[in-house]
């Protein structure tokens, strides 16, 4: 009985192969329609992202099951929405406040493998499964942190981010303090080249802004992506 259930799973697994094999390569389509010269290292880390998530996520439920369904839409492509808005230098410290499951940093660290990303969060198992992802592809750029922005002392970064973690005004006040006062590859006078908070949110904005007392620049991400789900997706963008 226990050779005829183990010939059975044999026989499942090849017929889904096929499947799961096309699906992989309609998911990475979606990044390499908008994206190109991509290594092959880095093609097959983002391949990855799609069983590395699937098996945390049945351990630890760090994305909603009808999420993983659209994950690299809804997680890794809206995470790319920065790398088509900002060419981060080699050398530059990131800091991903909230980090949830790894996004938007650990898209980004597989685009941008000569920056230095630091992932946190403030729930342990969100950041089990950060560390567990990113050893599994073998990011040499990426820490993980089980912590709280305003317990982050002694350390500086060029760039904070955050994904839908809490109103602008409080992650401002978060950010600031962890903020580097200028770029140490700093080379053109633009605003955009200071040291800043970018978050990704979704929705009218227009109270929250205001409430903020900020004046961000703000990016719609269905002009970058014109796909459904980006619509009403923005980039808000706040330098020091």
């Amino acid at each position: 009985m226990v050779v005829a259930a183990r010939s059975l799973d044999v026989l499942l697994l090849l017929h889904l192969c096929p499947r799961i094999m096309e699906k992989s390569a309609q998911d990475l389509e979606l990044i390499t329609r908008y994206f190109g010269e991509f290594t092959t290292e880095q093609l097959n880390q983002f391949q990855r992202l799609e069983e590395l998530y699937t098996d945390w996520n049945q351990k630890i439920n760090v994305i909603s099951r009808k999420d993983m369904e659209s994950l690299y839409e809804k997680h890794v492509l809206h995470s790319l929405s920065i790398s088509a808005v900002f060419e981060f230098k080699p050398g530059t410290e990131i800091l991903d406040l909230g980090t949830g499951g790894g996004f938007p940093g650990i898209p980004l660290a597989i685009f941008f493998p000569q920056v230095k990303f630091h992932l946190v969060d403030s729930i342990g198992k969100k950041i089990k499964v950060v560390q567990a992802v990113s050893e599994a592809l073998e990011l040499k750029n990426v820490t993980a942190q089980h912590t709280r922005a305003e317990e982050i002392k002694n350390r500086k970064f060029d760039f904070v981010l955050s994904r839908a973690v809490a109103p602008l005004a409080e992650l401002w006040k978060w950010s600031k303090p962890l903020l580097k006062k200028s770029l140490a590859s700093e080379t053109a006078p633009d605003s955009q080249s200071k040291p800043g908070l970018i978050c990704l949110k979704g929705g009218d904005l227009a109270a929250e802004i205001s409430e903020s007392g900020l004046r961000p620049r703000m990016v719609d991400i269905f002009e970058i992506f014109p796909e459904p789900y980006f619509q009403e997706k923005y980039l808000l963008y706040v330098n020091s």
